[in-house]
């Protein structure tokens, strides 16, 4: 199975990120998104963030529509600064026989 992998502050998550989502799942043939809030995004340590309950409920409302779509905490529930080498090395360790990750990734400047 091709899973991909959207991580993100997601304060709030807009229509860009779920563009970006089905996006991928057309052209990779993923059978889904993983979507990711980070839990302490090292990124924006000096930067006001909502607090983590109210990204991940925002992030469950928009994708609640999208079978493709799931929600995962673990960065949330990860103690400590959040970094993607850990989560991707952590989903890796879950994944069965077959399965494949794609890093959906966008540096916007």
């Amino acid at each position: 199975m091709n899973i991909g992998v959207l991580g993100g502050t997601f304060d709030p998550i807009h229509n860009g990120h779920l563009l970006m989502a089905e996006e991928a799942r057309a052209r990779l043939n993923l059978a889904v998104v993983l979507f990711i809030p980070a839990g302490q995004p090292w990124l924006k340590v000096a930067s006001p963030i909502s607090v983590a309950e109210h990204r991940v409920e925002m992030v469950r409302l928009a994708i609640a529509d999208k079978p493709y779509c799931k929600l995962s905490a673990m960065e949330i529930e990860r103690a400590g600064p959040t970094y993607t080498v850990d989560t991707i090395a952590e989903l890796s360790s879950q994944l069965g026989s077959g399965d494949e990750l794609f890093l959906i990734w966008v540096r916007i400047i």
